[in-house]
């Protein structure tokens, strides 16, 4: 395991749009609708402090949206490259987001997993998140 004082986690900003549009399509499981450069803009201009980068060496090594509305922490896209898994990467990003969580006040994070990503599974029970099964995630899409 490679030491985490190379790590720096930092918000992203608009130059970073690109890089993680395509570090997503590598890393990370699944899509999003909001996966574009608009949608990535959006949150960026929203709450500037939401999105989250790990780097090692200059290189994005991992990403975690730590979103707060004022009442709920929401957390999306914990990505980790896969050839960096398994190094505290995610750990280190899901400490971050809780750093900020609680500064700005809040109380509980709340993550958004895929039912079959096992892998993502092991790494949110090893950061001390569980799963609630007595809740459903109801969509509705809002553009084609």
């Amino acid at each position: 395991m490679r030491p985490m004082s190379d790590l720096s986690i930092r918000a992203a900003d608009e130059r970073d749009i690109d890089q993680v549009l395509a570090f997503w399509r590598e890393a990370a499981e699944g899509t999003s609708v909001s996966d574009d450069r608009d949608g990535v803009a959006r949150l960026i201009a929203r709450d500037p402090e939401a999105l989250l980068l790990a780097e090692r060496d200059g290189r994005l090594v991992g990403t975690v949206i730590a979103g707060w509305d004022g009442w709920r922490c929401s957390l999306y896209r914990l990505a980790v490259l896969p050839s960096q898994r398994r190094q505290g990467i995610s750990r280190a990003l899901l400490a971050a987001a809780e750093e900020r969580f609680t500064a700005l006040g809040g109380r509980r994070g709340d993550a958004m997993v895929l039912d079959g990503n096992e892998r993502a599974h092991r790494a949110w029970q090893a950061a001390g998140y569980t799963p609630q099964p007595q809740w459903s995630r109801w969509v509705k899409t809002l553009t084609p």
